[in-house]
């Protein structure tokens, strides 16, 4: 447990930033299963259409820096590879 008064505001805001980031990176899980389910079924389309909320997820995580911005970069690429092989 933190002892001093500085110690005790990091614990609270560590705890503020990790609602969020969790947050986040649920929001970003969310999206790419359903599209990994899509693509699965084969139904390309309704991936495509499901595309552009993944990117904003990740975008937005890596933005606020909960993922890096490589990172975002490489599941965007892989995400749309996926779609593009299973048409």
């Amino acid at each position: 447990m933190p002892i001093t008064k500085s110690a005790k505001k990091a614990l609270r805001n560590s705890d503020r930033k990790r609602v969020f980031n969790l947050r986040r990176k649920k929001n970003i899980e969310h999206v790419v299963r359903d599209i990994k389910k899509l693509v699965k079924e084969k139904k390309a389309d309704e991936a495509m259409k499901l595309l552009p909320k993944a990117y904003k997820a990740l975008d937005k995580a890596a933005k606020e820096n909960t993922i890096s911005k490589n990172t975002a970069a490489r599941r965007k690429s892989r995400l749309a590879a996926s779609i593009k092989k299973s048409k």
